[in-house]
């Protein structure tokens, strides 16, 4: 069960256009009685037990007062939920009492009604039920009793979003500029809720070409607010996540400033630290002073962070709550940013953008991640002194043997981009990146273009050489070991050529592949085989467990896959089986590829070889709680345990997302990137933490798994 859950985060906006919806199915449980709600796109499910066999029928999804996808109902007495969660219950009709949340700790009575009940779950999930009713939840259950049988209706929405339309673009930046300006269009709301992820649609896309075209319909928000920048590209792209969370117009200008066209605010955006860092901070501490106002909305009211702040600055969240924008903006901005910089959460993605026509390419997939953007600066050139470094410290000690056998594939320019204040770094650009993700255009597009699936997770390990096999079985039983969740996970080895370009093009989640990949390509026992030659392949994802398997990796992108794991340099054999253990346990938990890639990193010397190419925020499955989490965790010298939560956003769960741990008995929510907090524990309550959900484990520097640790060794 989740020992963790989404807190209450309004998804259900009115606002939202029901064309951008993917449609859900509903499938009827075959061993349990029950329904299974599954998001074939995303790959999502979850599901609702019953305490009778039921055929859940299709009814119209008008009837719900918030948008879905698709919608069933059923007739039952109770209904179970297959994790802990958090939700709401609102009366309907003009019904009886106030909207009312509950957690884990909640033992709640709904008298005579129609209600909707509003489900935090990786598919959006909302009930109709009449009540009486009650909801009981616990560490290790939810659920909705009813006094007879009653009919339940159940919505559901995909997370899933698109572009709505496509903007062309030339390389000027004035253009640029029109382009940009039309990410504000994608807001769902302009009040402080859009802090919120699901409130922030996905930005136009843009295509670079001859002339400048702005489909009807894109026009920005009436915000009042404008940013203005010297008309160079390189300027245009740090202020573009800016411009979309504010909904604000970018304009040429002589010196980078944000304005309000009644000219109430006149911000500078070129002061001391320099206009990126500044553009940075305005960012993130309107973002962050946003969750804090949302609060007065009535959603997460309980929010740690906003406790934590509110008695060191001189803001009314009540009044700002009710306030126009601009007004909200120009009250932040007045608080240092020294105040607020220590309670901000650290933030997802920072990414390199090159100044060139093409990057603005990969704008709205940034903005859409709310990262921040920079011009490419590189830091120390380490990474092939690292490298070799490395290799021979492994096989002095004897270690084994790197895998390559002949030449190894050359990387062309690697470079070390400078160092960031985020959870991940990406480049755009020609180079290899050390250190960050190589973000792509084409990585974005294909995971747009993918298409709905039904049945299992399917991962495919493919070992093609025996002297590695001491890694496939490892991995093997790695994933696929969560009972919740359904998997086909299918061993292969030895594959010649013909065998290994039919594996690439079956239509699969993930690709695991331990061998030799050499200058020629991939090693097989009849020959090469060069991705470079594919037209398409079917593969989501991919671990290219090889040496310099960067190009090869580039090549997959490039043929249709999303996103994977690869290699800069030869890797030793003993690192690469560590580095590919540990990766399988964390995407089988749910962590995003760029996520799991960070923490396996300290796993081995050879770490700091393998970088992700495409789409980093690609997750293979979900997280059992919504938010992948790493725990810290040390004796308390007082007594009893100290337990510190890391949090890693996804796809799903993005930046300003709130969640309750259920670590203690604290209704307190908490936003969802970088460290949370740390919670004193008692043997049994630590005990009983540790054992809900197999998490990923740091003790005294070594990574460990939540369910295998024994709290006596500490």
């Amino acid at each position: 069960m989740s020992r963790s859950g989404r807190a209450p985060d309004p998804v259900d906006s009115p606002e939202r256009d029901p064309a951008d919806c993917v449609d859900v199915r509903f499938d009827p449980l075959a061993e349990f009685t029950g329904v299974e709600v599954v998001d074939p796109i995303d790959r999502h499910r979850y599901t609702l037990y019953t305490d009778d066999p039921v055929t859940p029928a299709g009814v119209d999804t008008a009837g719900f007062e918030y948008p879905v996808d698709a919608a069933v109902e059923f007739e039952t007495t109770g209904v179970d939920l297959a994790t802990v969660v958090g939700g709401n219950v609102r009366p309907l009709d003009g019904g009886p009492g106030e909207p009312r949340g509950f957690d884990h700790t909640s033992d709640e009575a709904f008298e005579p009604g129609r209600y909707s009940v509003e489900l935090f779950t990786p598919i959006k999930l909302y009930l109709q039920v009449e009540g009486p009713f009650t909801v009981t939840t616990g560490f290790a259950a939810t659920r909705l009793a009813f006094e007879a049988p009653t009919t339940v209706r159940v919505g559901a929405r995909s997370f899933h979003e698109r572009p709505a339309a496509t903007v062309t673009t030339t390389g000027d930046p004035e253009d640029l500029m029109r382009a940009v300006s039309t990410f504000g269009s994608a807001l769902k709301t302009t009040g402080p809720e859009r802090s919120y992820p699901t409130l922030r649609g996905h930005p136009p896309a843009i295509e670079v070409g001859e002339e400048l075209d702005v489909p009807a319909g894109l026009e920005p928000p009436e915000t009042g607010l404008r940013i203005e920048v010297p008309p160079e590209r390189g300027a245009v792209y740090v202020v573009a996540p800016l411009a979309y969370y504010l909904g604000a117009r970018v304009e040429p200008g002589p010196i980078p400033r944000l304005v309000t066209d009644d000219g109430t605010l006149d911000y500078a955006l070129d002061r001391p630290l320099g206009f990126e860092r500044t553009v940075e901070r305005v960012l993130k501490q309107v973002f962050f002073l946003d969750c804090l106002t949302r609060t007065e909305g009535g959603y997460g009211s309980d929010l740690h962070e906003r406790r934590a702040l509110e008695g060191t600055v001189d803001l009314d969240f009540a009044a700002l709550y009710g306030a126009s924008l601009t007004e909200q903006v120009a009250a932040y901005l007045e608080v240092p940013f020294e105040i607020v910089e220590p309670h901000l959460p650290e933030w997802k993605l920072t990414t390199h953008v090159a100044p060139t026509p093409a990057s603005a390419e990969t704008l709205p997939f940034l903005v859409d991640d709310l990262a921040v953007v920079r011009s490419p600066q590189t830091g120390s050139a380490a990474a092939p002194v690292e490298q070799s470094r490395a290799v021979e410290e492994f096989l002095r000690a004897g270690d084994g043997f790197t895998r390559s056998e002949t030449e190894s594939a050359t990387v062309g320019s690697v470079v070390s981009p400078a160092a960031a204040d985020s959870l991940e770094q990406a480049w755009v650009g020609d180079d290899a990146p050390f250190g960050a993700s190589k973000a792509t255009v084409q990585a974005y597009r294909n995971r747009l273009g993918r298409s709905a699936k039904r049945g299992d997770i399917d991962i495919t390990v493919v070992c093609n050489d025996a002297a590695m096999a001491s890694e496939e079985g490892v991995v093997e039983d790695a994933y696929g070991d969560r009972e919740e969740l359904p998997f086909d996970v299918t061993l292969k080895r030895g594959l010649d050529v013909a065998e290994l370009r039919e594996t690439l093009r079956e239509d699969r989640d993930l690709l695991h592949y331990i061998g030799h990949i050499d200058a020629e390509g991939f090693r097989c026992p009849d020959g090469y085989l060069d991705a470079r030659d594919l037209g398409d392949v079917g593969i989501d994802a991919f671990f290219l467990n090889a040496c310099s398997s960067y190009e090869q990796g580039m090549a997959l992108v490039d043929a249709g896959s999303i996103g994977g794991i690869v290699t800069l340099s030869d890797v030793v054999n003993s690192g690469a089986v560590r580095i590919g253990r540990t990766v399988a346990r964390l995407l089988n938990r749910g962590f995003p590829l760029n996520a799991a890639l960070d923490v396996a990193r300290d796993e081995s010397l050879v770490g700091s070889q393998y970088t992700v190419v495409g789409d980093g925020g690609l997750a293979i499955t979900q997280a059992e709680s919504g938010t992948p989490l790493l725990y810290e965790v040390r004796a308390a010298e007082t007594g009893g345990y100290d337990v510190e939560l890391h949090a890693f956003p996804t796809g799903q769960f993005g930046m300003g997302t709130a969640f309750m741990p259920f670590i203690d008995d604290s209704a307190d929510t908490y936003l969802n990137s970088g460290e949370v907090g740390t919670f004193r524990l008692d043997e049994a309550a630590c005990r009983e933490f540790l054992g809900r959900e197999d998490v990923p484990m740091r003790v005294g520097g070594q990574l460990c798994w939540s369910r295998n640790f024994d709290l006596d060794s500490l």
